[in-house]
C-alpha cells in the first residue's frame, strides 16, 4: 500500500495561528479541563502558533499532524508512573505518521504524586528521544504561561534555524517536502 494511501488529511487546529504559523502545539486534557485552561491562558495562536486538542472520547475524530508540534499532556496514574501517559496520548504516538512531527514535549502533574511528578514527560522524552522542555503544576501559574509563551517562541526559531536536534527531523522534513510534490 502506499504512504499516500495510507496518510491522513491534517486536522484542523482548534486555535489556528493568527499569524504566519512558527510551529504548533498538540495537548490533551482531561474532563478537569486544568491542561485545557492552561493552554487558554497561554494563548498561542496570538504568537503564531497552531493548537491542536486531542479526543477525550473514541467517538470523537482522531487528530492527524503534518507539521513540527511540541506535545502538551498531563501526568495520570496517580503517584504510578507505569500509568502516567494518557491512554489517548499513546494512541496518537502510536501512529507513526504523527509521531514523525513530534519535537518537544511539556508535562503537567500534580506535586502530590511524588517522584512521579509530570511523569509522563519523562516517558515521552525518552521513548520518542525528544527534549522535556518544561513542567508545570496542574493549571499552572501566570508564570508558567509566561515561561511556555517565551520558551515555544524561542524553541520554534531554534528548530527552524536548525539549532536543536531532534533525531528523525531530517527524515520528517524531506518526507513534507516529498509529501508536498506530490500533492
Amino acid at each position: 500500500m502506499s504512504t499516500e494511501a495510507n496518510e491522513q488529511a491534517s486536522s484542523e487546529p482548534e486555535y489556528a495561528a493568527q499569524t504566519k504559523a512558527i510551529g504548533s502545539v498538540v495537548y490533551f486534557s482531561s474532563v478537569s479541563q486544568n491542561t485545557a485552561r492552561f493552554i487558554a491562558n497561554c494563548e498561542l495562536d496570538k504568537l503564531g502558533m497552531n493548537v491542536y486538542r486531542l479526543p477525550l472520547r473514541r467517538s470523537d475524530p482522531a487528530v492527524h499532524i503534518h507539521e513540527p508540534y511540541v506535545l502538551v499532556v498531563p501526568t495520570y496514574g496517580g503517584g504510578n508512573p507505569k500509568k502516567a501517559v494518557p491512554m489517548q496520548v499513546k494512541q496518537f504516538l502510536n501512529d507513526p505518521a504523527n509521531r514523525m512531527w513530534i519535537r518537544g514535549v511539556i508535562a503537567s502533574g500534580n506535586t502530590n504524586f511524588g517522584e512521579a511528578y509530570c511523569a509522563a514527560g519523562d516517558a515521552i522524552s525518552a521513548k520518542c528521544h525528544i527534549p522535556y522542555l518544561y513542567r508545570f503544576e496542574l493549571m499552572g501559574t501566570p508564570e508558567d504561561v509566561q515561561a511556555v509563551q517565551r520558551g515555544l517562541v524561542k524553541f520554534f526559531a531554534d528548530l527552524t534555524a536548525g539549532k536543536v536536534d531532534v533525531p528523525g527531523m531530517q527524515e520528517a522534513i524531506k518526507a513534507n517536502e516529498q509529501r508536498a510534490l506530490v500533492h
